[in-house]
């Protein structure tokens, strides 16, 4: 999936524009997301460690201290190598999904090569999931990454699908996951919900990102709001709590506080400053 065209990485994280000629001025709704810290500490250190013990060459590399040096270092950026092939891959199975929504829609599309790729790289049964899911939600598409703008409290974001399931419009966010050892698909992260509401209190919703047209936000009045998992084994739908949003939307405007405060403070100069010491008191 590529990034939509309206936002643009930044020093100060993902920035969208209100045409594509403006300039990024209000942030992603997952980069105010992103705002909350996430240890992963426990999870980098668990992926370097399996890295070294399935090293091919741990066995010549043990009582040879300079090759057990490489052999570390090369550990070392499993977690970041890992965390980079599920984003490429979450990009593909995303592109995929788009894609079945746009040939429904009988909109240009590109779902042989979408499929295609997923084979390529083995993950087919993404697809053959997300297929199964698609027939038996009865999904009727009307909106694939619609980009939305909410200028009240100054962000943007691109929602996966608009769409209706059972009569009910819904806000829908895909998640690619793995499976656990139980053969099940791993579950959602709570924050999907903050994700979900700020695309529900949107404003605006993109026309034409050329000529940087927009219009009222049409889908807000009391849709469902759906995380859905896709995984190789199932696909897991959850359903946003009616009874939680407004708790989650108020911590996604605490974010954007604070991601407006951290700005202000890395512009506002340098932090800290060097002293000299005090001078030596006069001889007398």
């Amino acid at each position: 999936m590529t990034a939509p065209a309206l936002a643009h990485s930044t020093d100060l994280g993902r920035m969208y524009g209100r045409s594509l000629m403006d300039t990024p001025r209000v942030p992603s709704i997952t980069t105010v997301i992103s705002q909350q810290a996430a240890s992963l500490d426990g999870w980098i250190g668990y992926m370097a460690a399996t890295a070294v013990t399935q090293h091919p060459g741990l066995g010549g590399a043990v009582g040879n201290p300079g090759q057990l040096r490489t052999l570390v270092r090369e550990s070392a950026n499993a977690a970041e190598q890992y965390r980079d092939a599920a984003a490429a891959r979450g990009d593909r199975v995303h592109h995929y999904c788009e894609q079945v929504s746009l040939r429904v829609l009988d909109r240009p599309h590109e779902f042989d090569a979408a499929r295609a790729a997923l084979a390529e790289h083995g993950e087919e049964k993404f697809a053959d999931r997300f297929d199964e899911w698609w027939q038996q939600y009865q999904v009727t598409p009307i909106a694939p990454e619609l980009t939305v703008w909410n200028e009240s409290v100054g962000y943007a974001g691109t929602l996966d699908l608009v769409a209706t399931i059972g009569g009910r419009l819904c806000l829908i966010d895909y998640k690619t996951k793995g499976t656990d050892r139980h053969g099940r698909v791993k579950g959602l992260d709570p924050r999907v919900v903050m994700q979900l509401v700020a695309g529900l209190k949107a404003e605006e919703s993109i026309v034409d990102e050329s000529a940087g047209t927009w219009e009222p936000w049409q889908y807000g009045a009391d849709p469902i709001l759906l995380g859905v998992a896709v995984g190789e084994t199932e696909v897991l739908t959850l359903r946003a709590n009616p009874d939680v949003l407004k708790y989650h939307w108020f911590k996604f405007c605490s974010l954007r506080r604070l991601w407006q405060a951290s700005q202000e403070a890395s512009e506002a100069g340098t932090p800290l400053l060097p002293i000299a010491p005090p001078a030596a008191p006069a001889a007398g």
